[in-house]
């Protein structure tokens, strides 16, 4: 008989990261495990406030689907049964492994995806415009090439910017604003990004405000972040976005995170793979959804303290498929 089980934990991040909206020390994400007590599948989640999420209220919706999980439930009917976000992510990434083990495969076998390294970018989290600067710095020095760029804070975010830059003068730079410009902002911050060689802006204005992007030129490719989540939804981004940023959490798993990245594509939208703060076994299957995008932002284990036993093997800017050992 097929169980399902849910269990939060706490794995601290080094030092803090920090954003527009939020300041963090730790990172706290969901596990879901299905299990038949010879096979088992596991995934993770990140509960994100930003979308009216909880850890309480993520443990309860994966736990409310127990009964459908020992009844039968497969990844398949997972996707009406429950809505995109955290909870399914976590569901659907623990079926997807079950599943391919109690068949006696991999999952790269199940989904005729075979991952291969990945270059990632790396985190400079929002902060002084001196210590951004000494952190790219550093960042490059230990052989990351493409490094994401947190703004959000207008009023500094030009001393900023340049301040990476000048730090890291020949290196790949992808700014994050998390939200945090305004219609007043927009242009004096996408001019200096230009100014400087800004490869991407990722949501520079709020979801709910972002309509002004189809009325104005993008001297810099714009990114969808907040304002993207799921496939339906895509073709109202143009001509807003220039491209999107895929993450597991928000289209509520591998299953349709694989559906939207060959969508995205064919309505000719860069695309973005990327991830909340969580631990290798939330990245692990995102690493198959990355395959072959234009940018890739799998990080998040390099910013924690501690990542899972087994976790995921990085070397400088490239990252590695998981073993079988922690997913897949």
């Amino acid at each position: 008989m097929r169980t399902l089980s849910a269990r939060a934990e706490i794995f601290p991040i080094r030092g803090s990261f920090r954003i527009s909206r939020e300041e963090r020390t730790e990172a706290k994400v969901v596990v879901a495990e299905v299990s038949d007590g010879t096979h088992t599948g596991r995934g993770e989640c990140v509960p994100y406030t930003r979308y009216r999420e909880s850890v309480e209220g993520v443990l309860e919706a994966i736990r409310a689907m127990a009964d459908a999980v020992t009844n039968g439930l497969d990844v398949e009917t997972l996707q009406s049964a429950m809505p995109p976000g955290a909870a399914r992510c976590a569901l659907d990434c623990a079926l997807i492994e079950y599943e391919a083990k109690a068949a006696g495969q991999s999952v790269a076998d199940r989904l005729g995806i075979h991952p291969g390294p990945l270059t990632t970018a790396y985190t400079i989290s929002l902060g002084e415009p001196d210590a951004m600067g000494e952190a790219a710095k550093a960042a490059i020095d230990e052989g990351h090439k493409l490094l994401k760029v947190k703004l959000g804070h207008p009023a500094a975010d030009e001393a900023r910017i340049k301040a990476v830059r000048a730090a890291v003068p020949d290196a790949t730079l992808i700014v994050d604003a998390n939200e945090g410009w305004s219609d007043s902002t927009l242009l004096r911050l996408m001019s200096a990004c230009a100014e400087v060689g800004v490869a991407l802006i990722e949501q520079p204005l709020p979801a709910s405000r972002d309509g002004v992007l189809a009325t104005i030129s993008h001297p810099v490719p714009i990114c969808a972040d907040e304002s993207a989540h799921v496939t339906d939804g895509l073709l109202k981004l143009k001509p807003r976005y220039d491209a999107v940023n895929v993450k597991l959490n928000k289209t509520g798993g591998l299953t349709e995170a694989l559906k939207m990245v060959k969508a995205a594509k064919e309505a000719d939208f860069k695309v973005m793979v990327g991830c909340m703060l969580g631990t290798s076994l939330a990245m692990a299957p995102a690493i198959y959804a990355a395959q072959n995008v234009d940018y890739v932002d799998l990080d998040a284990p390099l910013l924690l303290s501690r990542d899972r036993h087994d976790g995921l093997t990085y070397e400088g800017a490239t990252v590695h498929p998981a073993t079988s050992a922690l997913w897949g």
